[in-house]
């Protein structure tokens, strides 16, 4: 039985089926396969990516082997998507990995080693995926270890390399000089395995310019409706709405405090509306004092502490605000690039803090 105090968050699919237009259409003549590990971003993996394959998609990357195997659930026999695995081949993992028909993203040599080792044990080699790292200094082959791998030939036996790709450090910042180093030694080291496809860009690098598009773009964020330079982009649809009732308006005389810690003041009499959310939903603690979420035709101002069931907000003079009235955290008004401005944080982290609480519905669902 669904609570009518409860948040309500809606996943507008249609609108993800928008912005994944858009990435397609930026990067013509690449394939783009979207980006939905930690449960595509927040907003469920499984609704996701049948909403995607339906738009065209055939391969996705998750982070986790596990979520590679609720992803091949998900999709079902009837989607035989390409799921690669970011973490790559975990010692012990490969056996999994090939049961649910999951393609290693190979970080290091010792992961390569392994997964060769077993697909030569294999009637067929084992699907992978090669990392190199090109400046990021995280996942990868070094590029003096891809050289050597490509001396070596014969340590790949038992794979079939489907793959080679990169990740950039600073696609954010589009005129960045990292974006563009990143992108020669790429050229240069993945040369050195001609017959593999090539991808380089994640959602930032797609909207650099085409030299990052290679064979095969990986969009994330953006199609989820956050801007490529963690700002607002207006070419791309809000994917999710986060809204909540109001419980309760009271008047607060000046002088009187509200919430926690007494971090706000009623500097004049203030009509105050409290909503059935917190930090327990993903609203963060830290947009005390610069929040502001969508009620009554108009912003209102986040006021004191944000605990972890409730929010208080101005609806001086608001004459809509009554119990009841829906007030938008996050959506088409509360953008989610701006809402993590105000939190101190980036889109992403907004999106994945939203947690389970929230009564969930989904628009444009296959």
């Amino acid at each position: 039985m669904t609570d009518s105090a409860s948040a309500r968050l809606t996943v507008d699919l249609d609108a993800l089926a928008d912005n994944f237009r858009l990435v397609r259409a930026t990067a013509a003549g690449a394939e783009a396969a979207p980006v939905v590990k930690a449960d595509a971003y927040g907003l469920g993996a499984g609704p996701v990516s049948r909403r995607l394959w339906a738009e065209g998609a055939r391969c996705f990357f998750v982070a986790r082997v596990s979520e590679g195997e609720a992803l091949r659930r998900d999709l079902g026999p009837d989607r035989p998507a390409r799921i690669y695995v970011l973490d790559g081949a975990p010692p012990g993992s490969a056996p999994r990995l090939a049961s649910a028909g999951l393609v290693p993203v190979l970080n290091s040599l010792d992961q390569l080693d392994e997964a060769a080792a077993f697909g030569r044990g294999r009637a067929a080699p084992l699907p992978a995926a090669l990392h190199v790292d090109t400046g990021l200094n995280r996942l990868g082959l070094r590029p003096e270890e891809a050289r050597a791998l490509a001396q070596a030939r014969g340590r790949l036996a038992g794979l079939e390399l489907v793959l080679v790709m990169s990740h950039l450090a600073c696609a954010p910042d589009a005129g960045h000089p990292m974006n563009r180093r990143q992108l020669e030694r790429f050229a240069e080291v993945s040369a050195l395995f001609p017959d593999a496809p090539r991808s380089l860009a994640n959602s930032g690098g797609i909207f650099i310019d085409p030299a990052f598009h290679f064979d095969l773009v990986r969009p994330g964020i953006t199609l989820y409706g956050g801007g490529p330079r963690e700002r607002h982009d207006p070419r791309l649809k809000a994917v999710a709405r986060l809204e909540a009732p109001v419980l309760q308006v009271r008047d607060v005389p000046p002088g009187e405090t509200v919430g926690y810690d007494a971090t706000f003041t009623a500097g004049r009499a203030t009509r105050v509306a409290i909503l059935p959310v917190g930090h327990a939903d993903g609203y963060f603690r830290s947009s005390a004092g610069a929040g502001r979420v969508w009620l009554g035709g108009g912003f209102r101002p986040v006021l004191g502490s944000v605990s972890m069931d409730l929010l208080a907000v101005d609806v001086t003079g608001c004459a809509d605000a009554l119990p009841g009235a829906m007030a938008e955290l996050l959506g088409e008004r509360a953008l989610v690039d701006e809402v993590a401005a105000a939190a101190g944080t980036i889109s992403y982290e907004v999106l994945v803090r939203l947690g389970t609480r929230a009564v969930r519905s989904y628009l444009g669902e296959v």
